[in-house]
């Protein structure tokens, strides 16, 4: 029925049966379990017609919409705490509490998060764009709970492959140990975590959440207390072996079991009335539970069967299809990256490509299907990631971590560790770079340039175009001194002719517009939005001369000594903070140096970007064409001004 009604261009909430009336989760309880059978189709369908038109992650919250509903349903939000892992699972979420309306806005400029954001709604408890953080949230949440001694329930809803992370068995384990009250819902859709075991599975967790079931079990537990203390542990003992046994064969939960949880599941996700009953009998309990269920990613639209990756984020799209409408004929960085890599990979046997659960989003799906067994992809886990590729190094072999820009950030420590002490020759290819748009402050990669910057043994480069970016990758597998780190923007490239592979010189930078009134120093995508600048200043008659400088570690010193000799007015150019990153390589340069020179970092303030389209936070930020035109004009007129004086 929902597919059918779905094939029609127009779509109109007004003609819902609850939907319309449904803005709060209070609004759900007026409804029975049936209803909301109804409901979620609704949902579906709401949430597949809005972002058709503006684009977004949809695939895991199609999975998660009965769940969604059940636990609005269950719980007594916001008093209740329900913790997202990984913000994809969040829209259902967001239509619930508040934002129905504003779905129409979600990651447009000026609009709602694609993530939970706690600035944005009380029923966001703890934000999430990252994943593998909700059960150590949850925790912190429940301690400050028990504190307090206030009583509501805490609830930590994982999934969308955030299981692969360590940090969730981290938590569990510190959980487990402290044995607080916390529900943690595994959302698996299908990450191979358990065998679907559908029948025989429903029938024991029907038994083991059972209110009477558990009330024996209590009352089993609280009479043997009162007998000898002999006969009451070896009756106690004999009781949990019964209960063990038969969970270790009947249900895949061992490991959260030996954590210090008890597990119920796998059972089917999207079965809303069933799901309901569950969670009313697992609220009744304390302690630490796990609750596994089995959904579906894109459950709904025909077309998520085919394209099982492609619908976790689409742009906009034809909704009967899922055919997105962009079409570019300029390949993507990503795949540009992609393919020159598996082209070295097929020259030199030692290349080995690594990634965080992200082979489509890296551009490594190229070689995972010819060249598979030199590709691994290890999970949600860049920690183990860097330290992996580092003991690959060890062995003579060139490891390729390819991970967005946002999400190395959480393997610092082994970057420093395990790999820059070593010296060893892992190589760091940094997808979405500088400002990535629609996702925001957890996935704008702003940081970097400052955080690689400040390594020892480090070697840090971005290219201007497509050509410079094979060239590199190329150069960073010929250099086994150390480290090399790589960054490159999201997007399209700009469409130049890349030949051959050629060697960069490390550490060298070029000229590629000469000038005479001004200098522009820039890296990586800003090279070419200077060039254009430069074109406007010289319809205007002020001739800037512009630098690719390529390398931000090691700088072309021997560069930087002419452009100091030769130029009053430098201004340097990133799409990252200026805290700490190339701008303050520059001054730093210049002081160790003593120069004077009147130098203009331009980059990312020092502050969170919100999400928006990539080309209007650089108008916001003045690093268009536009923008970086006017601050040179402007540095020249104050010093036209101050000669004058």
């Amino acid at each position: 029925m929902m597919m059918n009604k779905m094939k029609d261009a127009q779509y109109d909430i007004r003609d819902t049966k609850f939907l319309k009336d449904i803005n709060y989760p209070i609004d759900l309880k007026k409804l029975n379990l049936m209803d909301l059978r109804v409901l979620s189709d609704e949902l579906r369908e709401f949430l597949i017609d809005t972002i058709s038109k503006i684009g977004g992650h949809l695939g895991a919250s199609l999975g998660v919409c009965e769940l969604t509903l059940a636990l609005h349903y269950v719980y007594n939000t916001p008093s209740d705490k329900l913790i997202w892992d990984v913000g994809h699972q969040g829209y259902i979420h967001k239509i619930l509490t508040g934002r129905k309306e504003a779905l129409k806005t979600i990651r447009q400029k000026g609009g709602i998060s694609g993530f939970l954001k706690r600035s944005e709604s009380e029923y966001d408890v703890f934000g999430a764009g990252h994943a593998t953080t909700s059960i150590s949230a949850a925790l912190g949440i429940a301690a400050a709970r028990d504190f307090q001694k206030r009583d509501y329930k805490v609830v930590a809803i994982i999934g969308d492959g955030s299981m692969t992370g360590g940090m969730a068995y981290e938590a569990m384990n510190n959980i487990g140990l402290l044995k607080k009250d916390i529900t943690v819902i595994l959302n698996d859709n299908k990450m191979s975590i358990a065998p679907n075991v559908w029948a025989l599975q429903n029938y024991f967790n029907e038994l083991m959440t059972n209110e009477a079931f558990n009330k024996l079990r209590s009352k089993v537990w609280d009479l043997t207390g009162s007998l000898d203390e002999k006969y009451s542990d070896r009756i106690r003992k004999f009781a949990s072996r019964i209960e063990g046994g038969v969970k270790s064969v009947v249900t895949p939960g061992m490991l959260f079991e030996a954590l210090g949880f008890r597990y119920f599941g796998p059972v089917n996700g999207h079965n809303v009335v069933n799901l309901v009953k569950i969670l009313e009998d697992t609220k009744k309990m304390s302690g630490p539970i796990l609750l596994h269920i089995l959904t579906e990613k894109g459950k709904g639209p025909s077309f998520a069967a085919e394209h099982p990756q492609k619908i976790h984020a689409l742009t906009p799209f034809d909704k009967t299809t899922g055919i997105e409408h962009k079409k570019s004929t300029v390949p993507s960085y990503t795949k540009i990256f992609g393919t020159a890599l598996t082209e070295l990979a097929k020259r030199d046997k030692k290349i080995i490509a690594i990634n965080a659960a992200m082979p489509d989003g890296t551009g490594l799906s190229l070689i995972q299907s010819e060249i598979p067994d030199r590709y691994f992809d290890v999970g949600i886990a860049e920690q183990h990631a860097v330290t992996f590729a580092a003991g690959l190094a060890t062995e003579g072999y060139t490891p390729v971590c390819a991970i967005y820009s946002t999400f190395l950030q959480r393997a610092f420590d082994q970057i420093v560790h395990d790999v820059a002490i070593q010296k060893l020759p892992v190589i760091f290819a940094m997808d979405r770079a500088g400002l990535v748009g629609a996702d925001g402050p957890t996935h704008h990669g702003t940081f970097d340039l400052t955080y690689l910057r400040l390594i020892p043994e480090m070697v840090l480069m971005a290219p201007k175009d497509e050509k410079e970016l094979r060239d590199m990758l190329y150069t960073a597998t010929l250099y086994k001194r150390g480290p090399v780190a790589i960054r490159y923007p999201r997007g399209n490239a700009l469409g130049v002719d890349c030949g051959e592979f050629e060697k960069i010189e490390i550490g060298k930078a070029e000229v590629v517009r000469n000038g005479k009134d001004a200098v522009i120093l820039a890296i990586g995508n800003m090279v070419d939005n200077s060039l254009k600048a430069a074109e406007i200043l010289h319809e205007r008659g002020v001739e800037v001369e512009v630098v690719n400088m390529r390398f931000v570690k090691p700088l072309d010193s021997e560069m930087l000594m002419d452009i100091f000799n030769r130029f009053d007015k430098i201004m340097t150019i990133e799409d990252n903070t200026i805290i700490g990153g190339f701008g303050s390589a520059v001054s730093e340069f210049a002081t160790m140096h003593n120069y004077k020179n009147d130098i203009f970092i331009h980059g990312i303030p020092d502050r969170f970007i919100e999400h928006g389209k990539p080309e209007e936070l650089h108008s916001d930020l003045k690093l268009d064409v536009k923008g970086i035109s006017e601050i040179i004009g402007s540095l020249l007129i104050r010093k036209n001004v101050e000669s004058e004086k």
